[in-house]
């Protein structure tokens, strides 16, 4: 994507225009732009009445997750570790901040905060191994 023409060139183009010192078509010759940049430049002028460049934003929308969304869910797991996903979403949701199970799972991966092991599932998993490596053998 090519750069952005910077806001001094705008502002030289629009002051010219205001002075009236040619048409648009031959501003866009004087300057070396095109006339659609001058014309586009133009309109948003008249619309905002600001010469200089509008700030560009990230694509999309903002995230719910804010550093004070983020502190949140450290306080709640420090208080409680062995919280599910689903409890935390629910805690969240008390606050005013909808997300799922599988963002929550992100963000806590974003900030290196691991999820407690379940001991038990993991023990159960173990014994059924070695209970069929018994009827193998």
């Amino acid at each position: 994507m090519p750069k952005p023409l910077s806001d001094d060139l705008r502002c030289r183009i629009l002051d010219a225009y205001e002075q009236k010192e040619g048409s648009q078509s031959k501003l866009a010759a004087r300057f070396g732009v095109s006339f659609d940049y001058v014309h586009k430049i133009l309109r948003h002028w008249r619309r905002s009445g600001k010469k200089e460049r509008v700030p560009q934003s990230r694509y999309g929308r903002p995230s719910r997750v804010t550093e004070a969304v983020r502190d949140q869910l450290r306080v709640r797991l420090a208080d409680q570790p062995d919280k599910t996903l689903a409890e935390l979403s629910a805690d969240l949701q008390t606050i005013g901040v909808p997300l799922g199970r599988s963002r929550i799972s992100q963000i806590l991966q974003q900030m290196s905060l691991g999820r407690k092991k379940n001991a038990s599932r993991r023990r159960a998993r173990l014994g059924s191994e070695s209970q069929t490596a018994r009827r193998v053998s």
